[in-house]
C-alpha cells in the first residue's frame, strides 16, 4: 500500500502541471514516502500533456478519461486506482513552498490527529498574500448577493460575505473550518469509506463544500492546518464584471450556477455551520 495517493486533474493546463511536479516531486527529494501520483487528462492530450510527463516525470501514471468528463468524476477514478494510508486532491495550478516539506508534515499532522478527515495548509496567492482557502457554509441568498456583486454597493452584505469568506480570520491559527477549496485537500480513507467519494453531478464547483460538509455529517473534522504553505494561482473563471450577462456569454459561469443550483437542491436553503 502507498503512503500517499496524489490525484491531479489536467484540463490543458500542461506548464501549470509542470510546475506543480517539479514542486511535489522537490518536497519529495529527502522523503521516504512511498508515493503514486496519477494525472488525469480531460483534455485529450491536446497540450501536450501526456509527452512531457513522458519526458520529464516518466513516474507519474497518466489517464485519458477520452473527454472532459468534469472534475470530481476524474477526481474519483485517480482516487480508486490506488490504496493509501492517506490521498491529496491536488490543483495543477498549485505550487509546493521549497523547504517547507509539505508531504511529511500533513502525513505527521494527520497521524497525530486521528480526528481530522480533511485538512489543507495555509495558501498564498501568486504575488504571496494569503489568500482565502477555506471558508464558512453558506446560505442561498450569500451566494446571490456574492453573484450580483452586492458587497460592493452595501456594507449590510459585505460584512455577510466577508464572514462567509472568513476575512474576519487572520489565518494564523489552526482552525477547524466548514470547508476547504479543492486546490488542496489532504484526506483519510475513512472519510471516502464513510461518505463516499466526490458527487459526481457537480461538474465543476460546489464539489469540495459538499465533500467537506458530508464529512462533517459522518464525525469527520475538516481543519486549516496554519503552519504549512502552499502557493495557488486560484482565479475565478466564473466571475465576470456584468455578473447576470456572463450567464450567456461565459461556458464557465453557467457551469457555476448549475452547481450551486445542484448544492442547494441536496442541502436546502439554510447554512449550517460546523467550524469556527
Amino acid at each position: 500500500m502507498y503512503d500517499l495517493n496524489i490525484v491531479i486533474v489536467n484540463y490543458k493546463t500542461r506548464d501549470d502541471v509542470e510546475i506543480c511536479l517539479s514542486s511535489v516531486f522537490r518536497d519529495l527529494a529527502n522523503s521516504d514516502l512511498n508515493v503514486v501520483v496519477h494525472l488525469m487528462d480531460n483534455s485529450e492530450n491536446v497540450d501536450g500533456v501526456k509527452n512531457m510527463l513522458a519526458d520529464k516525470f516518466p513516474q507519474v501514471v497518466y489517464i485519458d478519461n477520452g473527454g472532459n468528463i468534469g472534475f470530481g468524476a476524474s477526481q474519483n477514478i485517480g482516487l480508486k486506482k490506488e490504496q493509501a494510508r492517506y490521498y491529496l486532491v491536488l490543483n495543477p495550478d498549485v505550487e509546493f513552498i521549497e523547504g517547507e516539506n509539505v508531504l511529511e508534515e500533513k502525513i505527521k499532522y494527520m497521524e497525530e490527529n486521528p480526528e481530522v478527515g480533511i485538512a489543507a495548509p495555509k495558501t498564498y496567492n501568486a504575488d504571496g498574500t494569503v489568500q482565502l482557502s477555506c471558508s464558512r457554509n453558506f446560505n442561498f441568498f450569500d451566494q446571490v448577493a456574492r453573484r450580483v456583486k452586492l458587497d460592493e454597493r452595501s456594507k449590510h452584505f459585505r460584512k455577510k460575505i466577508d464572514r462567509y469568506l472568513m476575512r474576519d480570520f487572520d489565518h494564523n491559527e489552526t482552525v477547524d473550518v466548514d470547508w476547504l477549496i479543492g486546490s488542496f485537500l489532504f484526506i483519510r480513507p475513512e472519510v471516502f469509506r464513510d461518505i463516499g467519494y466526490f458527487d459526481d453531478r457537480y461538474f465543476m464547483y460546489f464539489e469540495d463544500c459538499d465533500l467537506c460538509r458530508r464529512a462533517w455529517e459522518a464525525g469527520h473534522k475538516v481543519r486549516y492546518v496554519h503552519h504549512l504553505g502552499i502557493k495557488h494561482k486560484h482565479k475565478r473563471d466564473s466571475a465576470e464584471a456584468n455578473a447576470l450577462s456572463s450567464i450567456f456569454t461565459n461556458r464557465v459561469t453557467r457551469i457555476h450556477l448549475k452547481s450551486w443550483l445542484k448544492y442547494f437542491i441536496k442541502w436546502g436553503l439554510k447554512r449550517k455551520h460546523f467550524g469556527k
